[in-house]
């Protein structure tokens, strides 16, 4: 692990999302830019006491990663089973579906919903992340949860920990963690006779059930 150096806020542009850190050696002021940042939601401010690593851009010339301000943890590999754990609960959801299908004769549709959905939402995640990167538009939030919603969230969950991309939002994954569980009720409705008697007039309208 690279040594970490402590230093302070020595000016920051709030318009074009960088700065600079002075070390507390007295050392040259060092750049760094908000990506480097764990916590990219909360503008630096002037004079916060920070902590970083020393690294190079690609022009050689040297920056600030992995900045966390006083107080904050780095991130780390401190929860990796439970990284494991949430992408084994959206693959072993599809795997239930399907499981389901079989089983009760569900229509294969349901299977594809959840994969195409899932896929979808996976490619929005992966799409935001980078547009958070480059500073382009970016994608809604209440259109990741939508997809989310319905049917997308294994994508979702798969994303947040392999991207690492909206799993630490406390208010975001509140949302996410509902539509979650309102999906899953909808899909348990689905087995109740009103679910499956109004599954089967959705089939017989749209013509996927012949």
């Amino acid at each position: 692990m690279s040594k970490r150096i402590t230093g302070k806020i020595a000016h920051w542009n709030e318009e074009k999302g960088y700065g600079f850190i002075a070390p507390s050696s007295g050392k040259n002021q060092v750049f760094v830019h908000i990506r480097a940042f764990r916590n990219r939601h909360l503008p630096p401010e002037l004079n916060q006491v920070v902590q970083y690593s020393l690294s190079t851009d690609k022009q050689g010339r040297p920056c600030a990663i992995k900045v966390v301000r006083a107080g904050e943890k780095l991130p780390g590999n401190s929860k990796p089973v439970t990284k494991l754990f949430q992408i084994l609960v959206a693959i072993g959801f599809i795997a239930v579906v399907g499981w389901t299908v079989l089983a009760h004769n569900l229509p294969i549709e349901m299977l594809y919903l959840y994969l195409v959905m899932s896929t979808i939402t996976f490619s929005a995640y992966a799409k935001d992340k980078h547009a958070a990167h480059r500073g382009n538009w970016r994608t809604e939030v209440s259109t990741l949860h939508t997809l989310s919603l319905v049917g997308g969230w294994p994508g979702a969950l798969i994303a947040q920990q392999i991207l690492r991309h909206k799993s630490r939002k406390g208010s975001f994954q509140f949302v996410f963690w509902v539509t979650v569980v309102l999906n899953c009720t909808a899909f348990g409705w689905l087995f109740t006779a009103q679910g499956n008697e109004m599954l089967q007039m959705l089939i017989a309208a749209s013509g996927m059930w012949k």
